[in-house]
């Protein structure tokens, strides 16, 4: 029987977590191509509808959308980072396949997924659920925008049959699962980097048997901003990609004048939730009329075939293969072969602590701007407890590396899945 849920919907993975009546935590499998893993892809694939469906495009969720989409031949619709709009009051609603969908109708589709996974193991899930929530949520500029962001969340919640929910910040549920190692107390600094926010909290820990559950314990503050995993993606973009699809290439206007190709479509190119929806009718219909006039039409072409082929996700997936590469070596090679676009590149841990510089010093000014808060120094905290799936990221560990005196006081561990089962252990908690 379960005792209490946690749920944590990332940008890129999902999980869910439940605490039994033995009071263990125990994650949720999901299949992925006949394996079993304990994160659910947080993307959806859409492709067209199938006899006797009503009209209704086909969808698919988690591993399942990424399998459909690569095994498709119809050039469906991939849908990434779906996390990030939340915030954006511009994204309200888009249109796939003739049909209409909210930004809270497409997550509540994806989130009834993994809720129906988690049920068929360990049956209905009818308790309250604490779900995890950024400090502040991608995009947002102020606290309404991160109370519009968490009212759409909710929504969406409920549309997918979770009905009494309670938040929480999702570094502090992640130090509540670094908790239940702790034998002495620490002041603990948590760092969850995930694909679209990174997140912060000060946490006094005490041991369990110490403190009174979770009452033993003082959180000092917290605060966020929205760089993260795909951030740095985009980084890679724009260096090794952009420019071979013509990033700075010129085109001849109807009035005879050379412009620029518009920025704008390869800042979209950068992001993997923007991409999708460049394969509009008119967006298409503009790259066609520079590709005409291309002072570098093969370039152009390359960008066309990128977005007429709906190609975001093997694009990620070699820059992703590339950055976790560098988490081992201090060189690798990205790959991207997709005829008629080949690009390969080697790309050192150097160069992408260049080109991230800007990224790491706003992330070097949060942690700054959270200590002075809480009246506490660097020397002050006992470990820096770092999940998410950028945590890997050398850069980012160098930076907290040479912040915090070395790597003694670095802790990790479960760095996908910690968020969700300190969200249980919260849920335990909270309804014991």
């Amino acid at each position: 029987m379960l005792r209490a849920v946690g749920l944590d919907f990332g940008t890129t993975n999902s999980a869910l977590a439940v605490v039994k009546e033995d009071g263990n935590v125990e994650l949720a499998s999901f299949d992925a191509n006949g394996y079993r893993r304990d994160t659910f892809r947080s993307i959806l694939y859409f492709s067209p509808a199938e006899p006797n469906t009503g009209g209704w495009p086909r969808v698919l969720t988690g591993h399942h959308a990424i399998e459909g989409y690569l095994a498709d031949s119809t050039h469906g619709r991939l849908i990434q980072s779906i996390k990030s709009y939340l915030a954006s009051r511009r994204f309200k609603r888009t249109d796939i396949f003739q049909h209409t969908y909210t930004l809270e109708q497409l997550i509540a589709i994806l989130l009834q997924s993994l809720r129906v996974e988690a049920e068929s193991q360990f049956g209905p899930i009818r308790t309250p659920v604490v779900v995890g929530r950024p400090v502040h949520f991608g995009g947002a500029k102020d606290e309404s925008d991160d109370a519009f962001a968490l009212s759409r969340l909710r929504t969406a919640l409920n549309g997918a049959g979770f009905e009494d929910v309670i938040f929480e910040y999702e570094p502090v549920a992640a130090a509540y699962k670094y908790q239940m190692g702790l034998d002495h107390e620490e002041l603990v600094l948590i760092a969850d980097f995930g694909g679209g926010t990174s997140d912060f909290s000060l946490i006094r820990l005490k041991p369990r048997e110490q403190g009174k559950g979770l009452e033993g314990n003082e959180i000092l503050g917290s605060d966020g901003l929205s760089i993260a995993g795909d951030t740095f993606d985009g980084k890679m973009v724009r260096e090794l990609v952009s420019p071979k699809v013509g990033l700075g290439s010129r085109y001849r206007s109807a009035f005879g004048h050379v412009l620029p190709a518009p920025s704008w479509l390869f800042q979209n190119l950068e992001r993997w939730h923007y991409l999708s929806f460049l394969k509009s009718r008119k967006n298409m219909q503009l790259l066609r009329e520079i590709r005409a006039d291309a002072l570098e039409p093969r370039k152009i072409d390359a960008l066309i075939h990128i977005v007429e082929n709906d190609l975001g996700y093997p694009l990620y997936r070699a820059i992703e293969e590339a950055k976790l590469r560098l988490s081992e070596q201090s060189v690798s090679r990205f790959a991207f072969k997709e005829h008629p676009v080949e690009i390969e590149e080697n790309i050192s841990r150097q160069q992408f602590a260049e080109w991230v510089g800007g990224e790491l010093k706003a992330i070097n000014n949060c942690i700054d701007r959270l200590l002075r808060r809480c009246g506490v120094t660097a020397r002050d905290v006992d470990a820096i407890f770092m999940t998410g799936g950028s945590s890997f990221v050398p850069a980012i560990r160098e930076l907290f590396e040479n912040k915090f005196g070395g790597p003694a006081r670095l802790r990790k561990g479960d760095e996908l899945t910690s968020v969700a089962q300190g969200l249980a252990i919260r849920a335990a908690e909270a309804f014991r």
